[in-house]
């Protein structure tokens, strides 16, 4: 890989711990991180009482940046793949589904917008 694309890599990966840490803050549990699916990839999935997020984190240099991020495209790749991490996981049928978002900047607390889109 080139120094170029580890260095994102690492910085998503950052990312996504704070951004795991602050849902564990909120009173989240994350059941899964990273989930590849054939129809894309599922940042964080977390489970607070009887709500089931999908969560996609976003990294930029600034909140308005990331914030711009998340075309329709990419929103139904996202809900695709939660269907699929669904259907692996009959045990979460009857939860409340949301898709959420989490955005990170550097040297800021990151931000979560819960049902950043509906379905």
């Amino acid at each position: 890989m080139r120094h170029a694309r580890v260095k994102a890599y690492r910085r998503g990966l950052m990312a996504e711990t704070l951004a795991a840490l602050l849902l564990h803050l909120k009173g989240h549990r994350i059941i899964a991180r990273r989930y590849k699916t054939p129809v894309g990839e599922i940042d964080l999935v977390a489970l607070k009482g009887r709500r089931l997020a999908f969560i996609e984190v976003k990294r930029r240099k600034s909140f308005e940046d990331a914030a711009w991020t998340l075309p329709a495209r990419q929103r139904r790749r996202i809900v695709r793949a939660a269907q699929y991490w669904l259907s692996g996981h009959p045990g979460f049928a009857g939860h409340e589904l949301a898709f959420d978002v989490v955005l990170v900047a550097p040297w800021a607390w990151p931000k979560y917008i819960e049902n950043a889109f509906l379905v």
